[in-house]
This record gives C-alpha cells, sequence and structure tokens, in this order.
C-alpha cells in the first residue's frame, strides 16, 4: 500500500483522463476520478438511494447521516462489484458483468483479452444500476 501511495507523488503520470487530462500513475485512480465525468454512481444508499461514485463514500454516509456503521473483521475482504463505466450496470459476479459487456459494449475495450475470446451465456436477468447494499439487511 505504501508503494501505491508513494506512485501517487511521481512527476510522470501514465494514466490521463480523456475528459479533462488530469494525469494519474494508477488505473484504479483513474477509473474512480472518470466517475465523475461519467456520472456513474454504482453505490447506492438503501435508506434514502442517495448514490456515491465509491463504495466508501456510502458507508461513510451510513455512519453520518443514517448511523449504520460498518464492522469488518481484521483483514476482511468486502466483496467485489463489477462496474461497466460504460453504462453504470453493476453485477456481483464476473460471468454476469461478462455476459453484460459482450452483449452490449462488445467494442468498447472493457473485455480483457482472456474474455473476448470466452462464449458467455446471454443474460436472460434483470440489470441492475445500482449495488444492492448488503447494509440495510
Amino acid at each position: 500500500m505504501l508503494n501505491r501511495h508513494l506512485k501517487c507523488h511521481n512527476s510522470v503520470k501514465k494514466h490521463i483522463c480523456q475528459y479533462c487530462t488530469k494525469g494519474f500513475n494508477d488505473t484504479f485512480d483513474l477509473k474512480r476520478h472518470l466517475r465523475t465525468h461519467t456520472g456513474i454512481r454504482p453505490y447506492r444508499c438503501c435508506v434514502c438511494d442517495k448514490a456515491f461514485t465509491q463504495r466508501c463514500s456510502l458507508e461513510s454516509h451510513l455512519k453520518k447521516i443514517h448511523s449504520i456503521q460498518q464492522h469488518y473483521a481484521y483483514r476482511e475482504r468486502r466483496s467485489k462489484l463489477f462496474v461497466c463505466e460504460e453504462c453504470g450496470f453493476t453485477s456481483g459476479g464476473s460471468d454476469e458483468y461478462y455476459g453484460h459487456v459482450r452483449q452490449l459494449h462488445p467494442t468498447s475495450g472493457l473485455l480483457g483479452k482472456e474474455f473476448r475470446k470466452l462464449v458467455v451465456p446471454s443474460l436472460h436477468s434483470k440489470f441492475h444500476l445500482f449495488y444492492p447494499s448488503p447494509y440495510c439487511g
């Protein structure tokens, strides 16, 4: 984590925002930044429906506004959320996510090389536009 943090202080930025030309040294930081331009807010409060670009912002909102505190064990990982940065579709599983991208955004570049070759079955389930929050039972 320290090495990742130190990268942000490097004057050479490898990843440039296509909207405002701000530079980043980490693809994750660029992806998170792009949501400020695209309006994609995949993390949604189940109490008041307010939506956020980052999970930590949702968790902070839940704590400050609704007094809902998250409790995670030491080094416990939260479940991964797959977010389509083209349209905001979210999924808890890679099969559903890659099926969505193959079906609706096949030329977007969101598919990695390994998934372009795979045949992913078409999806028949409804797409979620926001993260189904586990925070509110």
